[in-house]
């Protein structure tokens, strides 16, 4: 990753924030200690503005896709409320192991951290003492041992849907924590992206913003046998 590069990847840019097309395999932020992290390039972003935008929400270091910056405090501000009322439409695209029964559906499965002890906050299925994590699904493709979902959260809690596909049987492939041995990839090959956006940030306006990001090359050989064509938008 250069400043160069993440120019490059520029999705959407207005006054108040930028969408990016985050690459996978690098950490939006240094909390993990991460030398090449994408916050170090933000001050390429300013495009005049006097300081470098600020994240909205975050990915985790092997998901690709639509990222949210705010170019001020008030667009932070915004972004902050619209995530809090859960009025940002966020929709992923996840390649997992096996074939999911149903085309559509609910995946309703409490969550909680798996232990307090751990450097990382690696969660897992807590029916009893879990705080509430609801995932809406939608298959749209399925191939040689494999399905192509579309997911829809309707929460926000660290790790989400990879818990919730790993809770049923269906991790996603490239999972390197809730994957088993024989389904994990490198790091960088993650098959979850951050497909699109729908942003309600100008209340005035008829339609909300509407961000889509192609899937990464490492996903294209999964999606390809699951039906998926260049074609589809």
């Amino acid at each position: 990753m250069t400043p160069l590069d993440l120019t490059q990847h520029i999705l959407y840019r207005d006054a108040l924030i930028l969408v990016i097309d985050k690459p996978p395999g690098i950490p939006v932020h240094n909390a993990s200690g991460k030398k090449n992290n994408l916050e170090q390039y933000f001050p390429e972003l300013q495009f005049g503005l006097p300081n470098p935008p600020t994240l909205g929400h975050r990915l985790d270091r092997g998901t690709s896709g639509c990222l949210i910056l705010a170019r001020h405090k008030e667009a932070a501000r915004r972004l902050r409320v619209l995530f809090s009322e859960n009025r940002i439409k966020k929709t992923y695209w996840a390649i997992v192991c096996g074939e999911f029964p149903n085309d559509t559906g609910r995946i309703d499965l409490p969550l909680s951290k798996l232990s307090e002890n751990r450097k990382h906050w690696w969660m897992k299925v807590d029916i009893q003492n879990g705080v509430t994590a609801i995932t809406d699904y939608q298959v749209l493709g399925r191939g040689s041992g494999l399905t192509w979902l579309e997911l829809t959260p309707q929460t926000g809690r660290t790790h989400q849907l990879r818990v919730h596909c790993s809770g049923l049987g269906h991790p996603i492939i490239g999972d390197y924590i809730y994957g088993t041995q024989s389904e994990t990839a490198p790091k960088d090959q993650l098959h979850l992206h951050a497909r699109s956006l729908e942003i309600p940030l100008y209340p005035k306006k008829d339609a909300p913003i509407q961000v889509l990001a192609s899937p990464p090359d490492h996903m294209l050989g999964a999606l390809k046998a699951c039906g998926y064509t260049t074609n589809i938008k």
